[in-house]
């Protein structure tokens, strides 16, 4: 029997992730699937937050076939810089990968969470830095293999559904959301 291996450059799950300590400073890399596997492991990951001229942010469903959390509504776009690579440079490249955009884009700040998909059985244990920006032209052109749907969602209303119904929303979206409420200055015009 001959075993195949994942090739990188295609497998999303082979590419390697940054591995941190519990200040954020890095210790090492491993593959994603690797990272996300009980109990996880803490790696550096992005989120990208855009929004619109009237403050209205785009959230993105996840594609049917993503190994965390699919389905669920979540931030405008998610990622892991390789290891070493600026977060805002691997940010740029990502919203052009699942929804045909490009955006300035800034970082806003970093927290950790810790979130087990009981679904597919992974976990997401991550040292996020969160990524703003503003999108003043252009549609998504979402890839289906990523992204299932899209909505423009004024801030506080998203605030709302996060409480009524969590479990429609990513673990990760209220403290993407939390971090960008407070640095939207830095996209303003």
């Amino acid at each position: 029997m001959i075993e195949t291996l994942a090739d990188p450059r295609t497998d999303r799950e082979a590419l390697p992730v940054e591995l941190v300590d519990d200040a954020g400073r890095a210790i090492g890399a491993c593959p994603v699937s690797q990272a996300h596997q009980p109990p996880g492991l803490l790696h550096r990951a992005f989120s990208v937050l855009l929004f619109d001229a009237t403050g209205r942010v785009l959230l993105q469903r996840r594609a049917a076939v993503k190994t965390r959390f699919p389905l669920l509504w979540a931030n405008t776009c998610c990622g892991h810089p390789a290891p070493g690579e600026s977060v805002t440079d691997a940010a740029a490249v990502r919203l052009t990968e699942e929804l045909g955009l490009a955006a300035d884009l800034v970082e806003a700040g970093v927290f950790r969470y810790h979130a087990e998909d009981h679904g597919s059985g992974r976990v997401e244990h991550e040292w996020d830095h969160v990524v703003i920006g503003r999108l003043d032209a252009g549609e998504p052109r979402p890839d289906p293999a990523e992204v299932a749907d899209y909505a423009w969602v004024r801030p506080d209303a998203l605030r709302m559904r996060l409480c009524d119904d969590p479990g429609s929303y990513s673990p990760w979206l209220g403290g993407v959301l939390e971090i960008a409420d407070e640095a939207s200055h830095l996209v303003e015009k």
